[in-house]
């Protein structure tokens, strides 16, 4: 009984003890939290003859607000933290008319962003130029992306030992039909669209020719495009850019970059910031003047005006539709909001910022009647991003204008419906299923057994009706037929250059171009822009997000790349029976 007592009074102190070690960790990390939520709406101020320090490390979003959960997060992953587009973008624009501002030093790194939202930055580095401020360039790995990025810098330093990716576009699709056959699972499938290839990775073990010719095509019309503006600015002819690229540059010696001219020079970083001080006149004792990107986002720089009654509203949509996450976008929530804007007289025009693969076919219906009701009431420019397609089409084509980049992928004009039938895996582990019902169909659809005839028929005219009402809805938006619309849909991907060609977009160019247009087309003169929908107050967002960032951090430290692709077929499984979306997730090199 003694030991009893003394081994009982051990584990309720060590009890004790443990309760009290993570009350004061949570204690530490929520005042930590706190304090700097507490400075972040401090003005920041520099001083002259300062550098804007872009180091583009973290995965780079449409839209972020400062949110300390956001950062504590990621410093617990380990990870950077994410980028805001808007922010980036507003950052550039500001450093250009910032007298303080002499330049700005690029770190691009590994751009973890699509060739569109690169293609945005880019285009604003190109306006900050005209300022004639500098931008210099340094990374020991740049990849293809981020090269593209630093080849409007007007110096492009790589480390002596350092490597450039420089190779062309690659994409592929993982196919799991052979392990679902080994597990006795059978993918049940109803589609419209030839190019509707969603459903190929869960039906066959290769690309069916037509998901190949649509790859080819956007892949060649993409890279075309970005070899092209590469060569506009380092000077070179795009038939030796395109050797270059066969030649696989990353494997070469780097000096062998610098006599093609793809870089300026190898440095090391002290050498770069020896460059630097003497581009701004610094002392070699003393330290650069920066500031970095996210602490710039604090610094007032006077406009002088005074602030605009008159509002364009810039509402962003971003991620899969209706999809199983706790992020992407929530169609009830979103047709709520482009309802707010059309019902508020001060907001003039709707610029409506799609970033979307797609997903459920009803709730692209729901958000494209809200877009069609907004756009007879004032004017709705859609400005795309690295994806608007299918259902991220779908919400678009109703736009009075639509802009795209030259690289956004858009189109996939389709439908599929997807159930799996689990009755071989069933079978092989010994479980069994019975059951009784009050009418034919009380059991549709299931997964423990397979379509009847009855059942499929009843599928695929939901896909065709659904089809129908979606090359409709385009054909009216794009003022032509749906026999035109059908030409071109069947599901079929393509890039924003090809999708002008054919007219699913009226203009190339970025969401600032979109701005400009719906103040035209709105009469506009003096405006300010209002991001929708209202960012939650972060620790609001924190208890929300709660269960989804773990359940997405456990994910990755176990799966690593691999989550992407259980996520996509969990988005499939738990979604709307009927889908519009991209065919599998589409990551271009």
């Amino acid at each position: 009984m003694k030991q009893f007592f003394k081994f009982f009074l051990a584990v309720v102190l060590g009890t004790l003890v443990t309760f009290f070690l993570i009350f004061i960790l949570m204690v530490g990390f929520f005042a930590g939290i706190a304090a700097v939520a507490g400075s972040a709406d401090n003005e920041v101020k520099i001083k002259d003859n300062t550098i804007l320090v872009m180091q583009l490390k973290g995965p780079i979003v449409e839209r972020t607000a400062y949110d300390p959960f956001e950062e504590a997060f990621a410093a617990l992953r380990n990870e950077p933290s994410p980028l805001g587009l808007n922010v980036i973008l507003k950052n550039i624009k500001k450093a250009k008319s910032d007298e303080k501002i002499t330049g700005i030093y690029l770190e691009p790194g590994v751009i973890d962003a699509g060739y569109a939202t690169v293609e945005e930055i880019r285009n604003a580095l190109i306006d900050f130029k005209e300022s004639g401020k500098f931008i210099v360039s340094f990374s020991p790995v740049y990849s293809q992306k981020a090269y593209y990025l630093a080849s409007v810098a007007d110096k492009i330093y790589l480390n002596p030992e350092g490597m450039l990716e420089f190779e062309g576009l690659f994409a592929e699709g993982v196919f799991l039909k052979g392990a679902l056959n080994k597990l006795g699972i059978d993918m049940q499938v109803v589609r419209h669209g030839k190019f509707k290839s969603a459903v190929e990775p869960f039906i066959r073990n290769d690309m069916s020719e037509p998901a190949r010719l649509q790859t080819k095509t956007y892949l060649n019309s993409m890279w075309g495009y970005v070899v092209k503006k590469i060569g506009e600015q380092r000077n070179m002819d795009e038939a030796k850019l395109m050797a270059i690229a066969d030649q696989a540059p990353v494997f070469r010696d780097p000096k062998e970059l610098v006599d093609e001219g793809l870089i300026d020079g190898l440095k090391y970083k002290d050498e770069v910031i020896g460059e630097l001080k003497k581009l701004t006149g610094t002392d070699e004792k003393k330290d650069l003047r920066s500031v970095l990107l996210k602490k710039y986002t604090k610094v007032y720089v006077s406009k002088n005006k005074k602030l605009a009654k008159e509002k364009i509203a810039v509402i962003y949509a971003e991620g899969d539709i209706d999809g199983f996450s706790n992020d992407g976008i929530k169609s009830d929530e979103l047709s709520k909001t482009i309802r707010k804007a059309r019902r508020d007289s001060s907001i003039k025009a709707i610029v409506f910022r799609v970033n979307s693969p797609g997903g459920s076919a009803l709730g692209s219906e729901i958000i494209w009647r809200e877009v069609s009701l907004a756009r007879d009431v004032k004017p709705v420019v859609v400005s795309m991003g690295d994806l608007a397609a299918s259902g991220g089409y779908y919400i678009s084509c109703a736009a009075k204008t639509i802009v795209a980049h030259p690289v956004t992928l858009t189109g996939s004009i389709g439908v599929f419906g997807l159930m799996p039938n689990m009755k071989g895996l069933m079978d092989k582990i010994g479980v069994s299923f019975d059951g009784v019902k009050t009418n034919k169909f009380s059991d549709m659809p299931s997964t423990t057994r397979p379509f009847t005839k009855e059942e499929r028929a009843l599928m695929q005219g939901y896909v065709e009706r659904t089809y129908h009402t979606f090359i409709t809805h385009c054909a009216d938006g794009r003022h032509t037929t749906t026999g035109k619309i059908d030409e071109i849909g069947q599901g079929r991907v393509w890039s924003g250059e090809n999708a002008l060609a054919i007219n699913l977009v009226d203009t190339l160019g970025g969401i600032g171009d979109a701005i400009n247009i719906a103040a035209r087309q709105a009469g506009l003169e003096e405006y300010r822009i209002v991001e929708l929908p209202e960012i939650p107050d972060p620790f609001e967002k924190f208890m929300k997000e709660l269960t989804g960032n773990m359940k997405m951090f456990i994910g990755r430290s176990v799966l690593g790349d691999e989550y992407n692709y259980l996520r996509t077929y969990e988005n499939l499984k738990n979604g709307y029976p009927v889908q519009a979306r991209l065919p599998y997730d589409i990551s271009v090199n």
